[in-house]
């Protein structure tokens, strides 16, 4: 029996099999159940004749999934136990099998869709944003790095948006999000009720029915049909961003950003400087080597180290503390300066960890 209270909902709507995140109060942060509950219904599904798509959403007004429920990482953190790295292994894995899902999987990136949210959206085949949607990979802000394949999809935005993002944590709208290859189709949120009724409807046979329904409901990226994507900024701020952050290191991007002349690349510089010194470093780190490596497993494995690595740090348990635990919004870095974060604490992010590697790419 399905209970409403339950934190993913699993259900049929004809030949759609439909994921609905269910922890509105938490901006249906993940959970280690949840993952695997969506791992084991995409696994059955797959298998599965009768269905020909899977679409994912998340209930309440706010958001599809504001990440994973850091709260527990904190106490895992603090209390030096393996929760979060098996937590991590299930999720990450969830994502590689989202990611080569051989049905259309649709997911409706409505509202704040951010960190974990990312994890298990942005790998789909079909992902559609709105005019509420606020995108974002903030994990800078609390000593991570960027993970769940973000840094994998990041590495692959034009020129250096991606590392813009990553680095800034910054949350993009629509038109950013399609510009950056983080989603493919825009639909107003005043027509996600007719594409959900659309998608279950007996016109929805195999998998070119369910991309024929979406595009017919939305605007793709780069085309001038349909419905008009709400402005974005980063087209226009292409050219200071591609020259500021092809710097060799967060020292100097910062550097070129403060010396741009350009408003929002101050801003952008003193958001950098907000951030965790750390993971600041380790992030470009990892964002240059995520480009250079050719599959999202690879890079899955290599997020797996960082974050394993990370739960070992002060900045982490801190940067939790400051933004969701006491919320006071002044974390207290250490090392405080980019110039004190040295190449080995930098290294420690790429080696294997005490439990093991994730080992994706080996059985991918």
């Amino acid at each position: 029996m399905v209970h409403d209270d339950e934190p993913v909902l699993l259900g049929r709507a004809g030949r759609t099999a439909r994921i609905t995140l269910n922890r509105p109060r938490a901006l249906n942060a993940l959970t280690h159940p949840m993952v695997l509950r969506i791992s084991e219904a995409l696994a059955e599904w797959e298998d599965d004749e009768s269905v020909t798509a899977v679409l994912i959403s998340g209930a309440g007004e706010r958001g599809l999934c504001a990440g994973g429920d850091i709260r527990a990482i904190h106490e895992d953190a603090r209390a030096g136990s393996s929760a979060s790295p098996d937590f991590w292994r299930d999720e990450y894995r969830l994502n590689a099998r989202i990611a080569r899902f051989t049905k259309p999987y649709v997911a409706l990136m409505d509202g704040i869709v951010m960190g974990g949210g990312v994890g298990v959206s942005a790998h789909g085949s079909l992902r559609i944003v709105t005019e509420r949607s606020a995108v974002a990979m903030p994990e800078t802000g609390i000593g991570l790095v960027p993970d769940v394949g973000g840094t994998y999809l990041l590495s692959r935005a034009p020129g250096e948006l991606g590392t813009h993002l990553a680095l800034t944590g910054r949350a993009v709208g629509a038109a950013d999000a399609l510009l950056c290859g983080l989603a493919d189709h825009f639909v107003p949120s005043e027509r996600l009720a007719a594409l959900r009724t659309a998608l279950a409807g007996p016109g929805i046979r195999e998998a070119a029915d369910v991309i024929g329904t979406v595009r017919a409901y939305g605007t793709e990226y780069g085309t001038e049909h349909g419905t008009a994507v709400p402005e974005g900024q980063l087209a226009a701020d292409r050219e200071w961003i591609d020259t500021c952050y092809a710097a060799d290191s967060v020292e100097e991007i910062v550097e070129r950003l403060l010396g741009s002349g350009r408003p929002a690349a101050k801003e952008a510089a003193e958001t950098i400087l907000t951030r965790s010194p750390t993971a600041l470093k380790a992030t470009l780190e990892a964002m240059r080597r995520a480009r250079r490596l050719p599959t999202l497993e690879r890079v899955l494995d290599q997020e797996y180290r960082a974050s394993c690595a990370a739960l070992a740090t002060h900045d982490l348990r801190e940067g939790i503390r400051a933004q969701v635990i006491d919320k006071d919004r002044r974390p207290r870095w250490s090392p405080r300066e980019l110039t004190d974060v040295t190449e080995a604490d930098v290294a420690r992010f790429f080696a294997a960890p005490p439990g093991g590697d994730l080992g994706l790419a080996a059985v991918s």
